[in-house]
Parts: C-alpha cells; structure tokens; sequence
C-alpha cells in the first residue's frame, strides 16, 4: 500500500539573534491510508512543529514532504486542522461556521449547506446549526471546529492538541466520537497530545518524540482504538494489564529522555 503522507529527512530550525534553534531533527515517516497516528513527547519537543509543516503553515529548513507524491509548499483543503482552540468565528452560528471553507472556495449555498449539516449529523450537533458559538460549551465547540475540518472532505486530518483543555468526562466522551468519526470517514489523521492514556487509547500507530530537537525514537502499533471500535467498553481497555502495562513503558521513556536532557 502507498503512503498517503511521506516525509523524508525533515529538519525545521527556527532563526534567533544568535544560532538558530533546531525544532526538528531528520524526521523520516510514512502514513498509510486510514492510519490514526498519534504523536507523544515532552513540552517543545516538536510536535506542534511537525503538524505545522504537514499543514504547509511553516516550511521545512532541508528535507521533503509529499502529499500523494505532491510536495507541500502551503495550506490546501486536502488537509483539514482542527486546533487546540476552537478558532471558530464568533459572528457566526454553526452552520455558517462549519461551511465557511466551501464558501471560500466558492461552492454554491444549497451544495455547501448540504455538506455542513452532513457533517454537522457526524459530530451529534444535528440540532444546535442556528445556534450561536458562544452557547455552546467547550466540547461542542471542539465539535464544529471538527465538523468545519471535514467539510472539505480532506485528505488528512490533523488535530493539534484539540481535547486538552476538556475536562476528564468530556475529554473521554470526545475521545470516543472522533474515533467514531475515523471509523465512519476512513480518513488517516494525525493527532498530538500530552496524555499517554489518550495516545494509547486511540492510535494505530504511537510516535514518541524526544525533547528538542525533536526526532522519533520509539514507534508503537496498537490495537486499541479497533477494540473500542469493535465494542469492547472504553473503561475496560483503559484498565486492561495490555495497556496498562505499555503506559508504563512509554511513561518511563519519556521521563528517560528529560531526564537526560536535563
């Protein structure tokens, strides 16, 4: 199967008054079609940095990266972000925010609406569309930002950090809808997070990153999320020895890597 992203030999410094801070270090990895890849790691190690090229927001310093075959210099709607604030637009309800892409791009009202409220049925907000943004709370906000992400029907679907400022019930509950949601799409995407629980919980694949400059050390596929998918309860894979027992390893890589960097 061909990789849907590749990145080849990627370094991202960002230039200072003085010598310039390496954020990335030789980043080599491959995304199949329909992978759910998560990536771990400590504060600054990189991760926002890696989401921010694959976005096209930054460039790279040296190295490539290719969507299809077709190297990234920019955004593009292939690449749906939903980022770790809603960034949703206050002026508008729902429904126009979650189709603001399609009219931007041009799409005529009837054919965008029909989208954004397919969409909108995707994420459990079929009822909230007139709805202003600011009656919403957090979660259903992290909702329409995921719905606007889709719309343009993206080849990739990248998520800064989106769940971290949830409180635990709800961060859990949306854990679960947006697996529900890759299941449904097939999209791959790529997610970052702090929490090892919510990595191991819902990747295919874990990247652990070391802390600056970041490089890849240690690669994990899991099986986790499929048995959520396939109906075993959320509690009872979180409690299982099997996880439990890999966060652990994870958690005593990570404080391995700061504490040798410090």
């Amino acid at each position: 199967m061909s990789a849907i992203l590749k990145l080849d030999h990627l370094n991202v410094s960002y230039p200072t008054a003085g010598e310039p801070i390496r954020a990335l270090d030789n980043i080599c990895i491959e995304f199949q079609p329909e992978e759910f890849v998560v990536a771990l790691g400590a504060s600054g190690c990189g991760k926002t940095t890696l989401l921010n090229v694959m976005a096209g927001f930054i460039n790279p310093t040296s190295g490539t990266i290719a969507l299809k075959d077709k190297p990234i210099h920019g955004p593009g709607k292939d690449r749906g972000v939903v980022f770790q604030k809603h960034a949703l637009l206050p002026w508008l309800n729902v429904l126009e925010n979650v189709e603001f892409g399609l009219k931007i791009q041009g799409v005529g009202k009837a054919q965008r609406r029909e989208i954004a409220i397919d969409n909108l049925n995707l994420v459990g907000l079929a009822d909230f569309g007139d709805h202003p943004i600011y009656q919403l709370s957090g979660g259903m906000q992290q909702r329409v930002g995921l719905a606007r992400a889709l719309t343009s029907d993206p080849e990739i679907l990248l998520m800064d950090e989106p769940l971290g400022a949830l409180d635990a019930f709800t961060r859990e509950s949306m854990q679960e809808l947006i697996l529900k949601v890759w299941d449904k799409t097939h999209k791959t995407v790529f997610f970052i997070t702090h929490s090892i629980e919510e990595a191991l919980f819902m990747a295919t694949r874990l990247i652990v990153m070391s802390p600056r400059p970041g490089r890849i050390t240690h690669q994990y596929d899991l099986d986790f999320c499929r048995k959520f998918i396939a109906g075993t309860p959320t509690r009872a894979i979180k409690s299982s020895q099997d996880f439990i027992k890999i966060r652990e390893e994870i958690l005593a890589i990570i404080h391995g890597e700061e504490e040798e960097t410090m």
